[in-house]
């Protein structure tokens, strides 16, 4: 084995709470999580002080799992591992090719995953400085993405709207509006998969995450990704028993009526 490997799985074990993955299905997503490509780049964060340990699981997804760790200075993070093995390339290579800020060969797998990753650091970048309440982006490489941990100081993370309990519906519907139009016109974002299960609830603020395929404001396809954003928040919205309607939505969002 590699000794880079070899010592990049080491310090991965440290690094992990759960030493022993308990069952079949446990080892075989690892595997597919853990390559030895990505335990050389999480061996490579470790030297930079970005992850000195990694915790359990936040999410864990079909193209991703995110992990709960911390640095240097014993800090959360939120560490969001791509997997290679099972992304679906069809979609990243729709949402990457009419993207002017990317000239990736579509068909190198790993490069295409890399790419998906840079977009969604610099989507996070983009959206923080336009004051957009998303995870503030710490680093990149490769297939793996570091950025801010959104939970409480116990370290227990933040729900997801859709399991939380919403003390003022009206005023969260207010702000994730607010949030949206930061995105669509100081960002010149649209998140194109925005719904209550990626707006997580921390102290009663939104804050929108899972934007690898947001799209610039003016790619082709971007007011039909909004109006779907759009049409998905209205009956998340109307769960919470607050109405709104779609061209109501769209103008504050815009800025533009009709």
């Amino acid at each position: 084995m590699d000794s880079k490997i070899s010592k990049a799985d080491d310090i991965l074990r440290k690094m992990l709470s759960e030493k022993r993955l308990k069952s079949v299905e446990d080892k075989r997503v690892g595997s597919e999580v853990f390559d030895s490509i990505t335990l050389k780049t999480l061996y490579k964060l470790s030297n930079s002080g970005n992850i000195h340990r990694l915790n359990g699981a936040i999410s864990t997804g079909k193209e991703a799992n995110v992990f709960k760790g911390a640095d240097e200075d014993d800090e959360f993070v939120a560490v969001k591992i791509y997997r290679v093995t099972t992304s679906d390339f069809k979609k990243m290579q729709t949402y990457i090719q009419g993207d002017h800020r990317f000239n990736v060969r579509t068909g190198n797998k790993r490069q295409l995953v890399n790419a998906w990753v840079t977009k969604e650091f610099r989507n996070l970048q983009r959206a923080e400085e336009a004051g957009v309440r998303v995870p503030k982006p710490i680093v990149t490489k490769n297939n793996v993405l570091v950025m801010e941990f959104i939970g409480d100081e116990e370290g227990d993370a933040a729900l997801p709207m859709r399991h939380s309990e919403i003390k003022d519906p009206e005023e969260l519907v207010k702000k994730i509006i607010e949030n949206m139009g930061l995105l669509y016109r100081e960002a010149g974002l649209v998140h194109g998969d925005l719904s209550s299960y990626n707006i997580l609830i921390q102290d009663e603020e939104p804050v929108i995450i899972d934007i690898s395929q947001g799209m610039t404001r003016d790619h082709p396809i971007s007011e039909e990704l909004l109006n779907r954003d759009i049409e998905n928040l209205i009956k998340d919205f109307k769960k919470l028993k607050v109405n709104i309607s779609f061209d109501d939505f769209k103008s504050e969002i815009t800025g533009l009526s009709g």
